[in-house]
């Protein structure tokens, strides 16, 4: 079960493009596949894909890893692995 969802993210400002089930934008184990940060599923699916990987249990987490993607994230940092990579190594100097 996914810990985030639409509902739940704090920035309103996504795109919602449809994906097919299987494109590794929105499934799979993350990769080389390069993140777009506008887009609503590709968040989600690496917020939820951070808390499954991390064992997050409250939401407040996963609304983190939102921020993050939006706010600190450096723009050389690219693909859906680099990122998770770049938030674990930098998840407690963010608040």
């Amino acid at each position: 079960m996914a810990l985030i969802s639409k509902a739940d993210l704090g920035f309103t400002d996504y795109n919602w493009t449809i994906f097919r089930g299987d494109d590794p934008r929105v499934s799979g184990a993350p990769d080389e596949t390069v993140f777009n940060g506008s887009e609503g599923h590709e968040v989600l699916y690496l917020i939820n894909k951070m808390a499954k990987i991390n064992n997050f249990k409250q939401k407040f987490s996963g609304l983190k890893v939102e921020r993050m993607l939006r706010e600190v994230l450096p723009p050389e940092v690219q693909t859906q692995i680099d990122i998770i990579h770049w938030i674990g190594k930098n998840w407690t100097s963010y608040k």
